[in-house]
């Protein structure tokens, strides 16, 4: 039986992996005729540190419009791929993002497909906090697909750029 995607969830978050992840879920989607859920989710643990424990409506706010400022940019381009603007719907959530990229954003929008980069964290990161990814693989409620290579099946280039939609 042949598998057909109605929904798709592309988490990202500013890594180039995550935008590599972006643009295959776009493929997919294209052939599918699929909704394309891109979910930006701003983890509200960091902003403890980050702060001083101060995070204002100011801040919040901020964040929010830079983040959806990053989000309108990726739609722009996902157009400009082929994919038409009706089935492209962008979403910022709050909170940690392995819960909701696994679970919650799910029970909410049905997505029956998860796309994401292999991970936006360094080896430290990851032993610390641990990979969104392998959490995701492990405990989504539909299927993952994690990308390790590029539009042309070639390894990821790592790259120095960390978040650079902010």
């Amino acid at each position: 039986m042949l598998q057909e995607y109605k929904r798709i969830l592309a988490p990202v978050d500013g890594s180039d992996e995550a935008e590599i992840a972006l643009k295959k879920a776009t493929q997919i989607a294209i052939r599918n005729h699929a909704t394309l859920d891109v979910l930006d989710v701003l983890d509200t643990r960091q902003f403890v540190g980050a702060y001083g424990g101060m995070l204002t409506s100011d801040v919040i706010y901020q964040i929010t419009e830079d983040t959806q400022d990053y989000l309108s940019g990726l739609q722009g381009e996902l157009i400009k791929a082929g994919l038409p603007k009706e089935q492209i719907k962008i979403h910022i959530r709050f909170g940690d993002p392995k819960t909701i990229i696994s679970l919650d954003f799910l029970k909410d929008y049905h997505d029956d497909l998860i796309i994401l980069g292999s991970t936006g964290l360094n080896a430290v990161e990851r032993l610390l906090v641990g990979s969104v990814s392998s959490y995701v693989t492990r405990n989504a409620l539909t299927d993952v697909i994690v990308v390790r290579t590029d539009l042309n099946n070639q390894a990821i280039k790592k790259s120095n750029k960390k978040n650079n939609k902010k």
